[in-house]
């Protein structure tokens, strides 16, 4: 089951599309009715209060949270006949970027992305090479390979974690709150790199999931809102900063 053997869109043109789908963790529903649909380059945000189910839908999406009800796509699977061996496979075409960055602490930057090239099957050392300084470039972080993750800044250390999502040029990355634990410049620094991403990277499309009502303000992009256990598309001036809280 290799990148190559399955298109990453589907029949409409979509990495991501949901129909009629519930989200829900045992017996406690989290969202229902989901509709939504994710095109090759596009930028979502998704908002919402805490606990209002951003974090279950891209769960979802990455196979963590198994789709039981309505139809699910995502870049190349069928989310509801999802096996538990095609998860590694799934993931391999995102890139998942967390707040608190979960860097590996007794290894340096290099070898916290080789080992990750490892684990998804890579063999050759010189190619290997070749794609950790590629990433470590993209994210202008070339000379800190040989850095302790302690030995970065937060900022920093958010940049390894997203050069990390992408050692195997993923379809989608998947951005779990990754301003959270950084300061205002260091954030908008993150934001501008993640829009390059998606506007100049091969069509890569990115959901992220935020409070931060200021980087929408300032880096504005397609909304989708999570409130009352449903999903809805939000224009820019009806967001509620209340919301966001």
């Amino acid at each position: 089951m290799s990148k190559e053997k399955i298109p990453a869109v589907n029949d409409q043109g979509y990495l991501v599309s949901l129909s009629n789908v519930l989200v829900r963790q045992d017996e406690h529903i989290i969202l229902k009715d989901v509709e939504f649909a994710l095109k090759p380059g596009e930028f979502m945000y998704l908002i919402g209060r805490v606990g209002s189910g951003k974090s279950s839908l891209l769960k979802t999406l990455y196979g963590e949270i198994p789709l039981r009800e309505g139809e699910g796509f995502a870049v190349g699977f069928d989310l509801r006949k999802l096996k538990t061996r095609q998860v590694p496979f799934l993931r391999r075409r995102m890139g998942i970027v967390f707040q608190d960055f979960q860097l590996l602490s007794d290894r340096n930057v290099y070898d916290n992305l080789l080992f990750v090239l490892k684990a998804t099957g890579w063999k050759n050392k010189v190619e290997m090479d070749h794609r950790i300084r590629e990433v470590l470039s993209e994210v202008d972080m070339v000379h800190k390979g040989y850095k302790m993750p302690h030995q970065l800044s937060g900022g920093e250390q958010q940049r390894i974690a997203i050069a990390r999502a992408l050692l195997n040029k993923p379809d989608l990355i998947l951005a779990d709150e990754p301003t959270g634990n950084l300061d205002p410049d260091t954030s908008d620094e993150l934001m501008q790199l993640l829009h390059k991403i998606c506007k100049n990277d091969d069509g890569k499309a990115v959901i992220m999931a935020t409070h931060n009502y200021n980087l929408i303000k300032k880096y504005p992009g397609r909304t989708v809102k999570c409130e009352d256990s449903r999903l809805s598309e939000a224009q820019q001036e009806e967001i509620d900063f209340d919301l966001l809280r």
